[in-house]
């Protein structure tokens, strides 16, 4: 029983890791986001390349955790697992979104620019 109780307290301090991990990246995103707003892009594609970082390491997390149970070990259901993954793959799509929005808005100033340059 004792084994158990240690593995789970592993899979939680992992999952927190995660959460971290993916609440860092999330802010990062939103930042970026807003620096778009503000045609900040070499910033906002800073915040981007570290909110990336963030979610290599929650995804790193993940992914030993997944090879466990790959390798034979039985899994243990944690709903904070469940969450955690939840988390990073919110964040994933997220970062996604915002990494291509800030190229479309930033080449869109560039054409709104070249046109006034034209004038």
């Amino acid at each position: 029983m004792k084994d158990k109780e240690i593995e789970l307290e592993e899979l939680n301090l992992i999952s927190m890791q995660m959460i971290l991990h993916a609440g860092d990246a999330r802010n990062d995103v939103m930042k970026a986001l807003a620096c778009c707003e503000e045609e900040e892009y070499d910033h906002a594609e800073k915040l981007l390349e570290n909110a990336n970082k963030n979610i290599v390491q929650s995804h790193k997390l993940q992914t030993e955790m997944v090879q466990k149970e790959a390798q034979g070990e039985e899994p243990i259901f944690s709903l904070l697992f469940a969450h955690a993954q939840d988390t990073l793959m919110t964040v994933k799509s997220e970062y996604e979104l915002a990494k291509r929005l800030v190229r479309i808005f930033r080449r869109l100033d560039e054409k709104i620019d070249g046109k006034k340059a034209k004038l």
